[in-house]
């Protein structure tokens, strides 16, 4: 497994927390998601073979946010 963190830009409040960790978690590969308001990013462990950083940042950006 492999850990990353990308910032999150939008987020307002704990339902926004709650979409992004949504769509991340549901990504291939996905085992383990933090998402933080406090500090807009988004921790993700995940089998690399699986899962990209482009497929992270294309999920947050379809679910209406900015991935950084």
């Amino acid at each position: 497994m492999e850990k990353i963190v990308i910032g999150v830009a939008g987020m307002s409040c704990q339902g926004c927390v709650k979409s992004v960790t949504a769509v991340l978690a549901a990504l291939p590969g996905v085992e383990q998601v933090e998402v933080s308001l406090a500090t807009a990013t988004a921790e993700i462990s995940h089998d690399p073979a699986r899962s990209s950083v482009a497929d992270f940042r294309q999920a947050i950006e379809d679910a209406g946010f900015d991935a950084n």
